[in-house]
């Protein structure tokens, strides 16, 4: 189909090898069994049409469409893209915010509030902009409302003051095993490599950004806090269960 032939491409595609070969014969081989694959007919497209800003929170209610035992809660804001320099704190900040139980927003909902059985988030950093994004899977018996607001504070909190030093190591010790850990296959590397060359179109990324990491400060994560986690920048998005016993709102 035209999807297909115009995205499948050998223009659209990045090969990585690792492994102990030899290169010459390694490179034979690739000419042997790509160099058959047609060129594209038609140039790629690469001019995707960019999400206008949002200037206004938005809150909006769903009732799921299969079965969801419990309420949850989505607090979302749109974030910028991979390689840009805000990227490397605010995968900073999403560890110190919503990444496992010392997280601020588990800490808070399921241990201190118990407003929630589970609550995390992630902030999804890739080719194009996208989101930073916290979940809350609420208590039985306990307000929707009240998880939202207690995850809005959450973030809020992020913007009027830094992380701790204790949770800003964390945060690098988490990405430092993360980054070590993530490397230990052929396949882990050849994926770190094609990332590094397609999203950064520099293959040194693959290991100097550890660096970067590492030297990113506290006030480097409250500033990137600030600027993407804004009121009109947020989404608040209410998922309910399907018929009776939906839970409070």
């Amino acid at each position: 189909n035209m999807f297909f032939d115009t995205y499948y491409v050998p223009e659209n595609a990045t090969l990585v090898l690792v492994g102990d070969f030899e290169s010459a014969e390694a490179l034979a081989l690739v000419k042997q069994y790509f160099d058959r694959v047609p060129r594209a007919v038609r140039p790629v497209p690469r001019d995707i049409p960019r999400e206008p800003p949002q200037t206004e929170q938005r809150r909006i209610n769903l009732t799921a469409s299969q079965n969801w035992p419990l309420p949850a809660v989505v607090v979302a804001h749109h974030i910028t893209y991979d390689g840009h320099p805000d990227a490397y704190p605010l995968h900073i900040a999403a560890k110190v915010l919503s990444d496992g139980q010392s997280s601020r927003i588990f800490r808070r909902l399921v241990y201190d509030e118990q407003i929630a059985v589970s609550a995390s988030g992630a902030g999804s950093l890739i080719e194009d902009p996208n989101l930073f994004y916290a979940v809350a899977v609420v208590q039985p018996g306990q307000s929707t409302e009240v998880a939202a607001e207690a995850l809005i504070a959450e973030l809020d909190r992020a913007k009027a003051e830094p992380p701790t030093d204790q949770e800003i190591q964390r945060a690098k010790n988490q990405f430092a095993r993360d980054y070590v850990i993530g490397r230990i296959s052929n396949s882990d590397k050849a994926s770190h490599l094609a990332h590094a060359h397609v999203i950064h179109d520099d293959i040194t990324t693959a290991d100097g950004e550890l660096d970067i990491f590492l030297n990113v400060s506290k006030a480097d994560v409250q500033r990137v806090a600030q600027t993407y986690l804004r009121d009109d920048n947020r989404l608040v998005m209410t998922i309910l269960p399907r018929g009776a016993g939906a839970g409070r709102r």
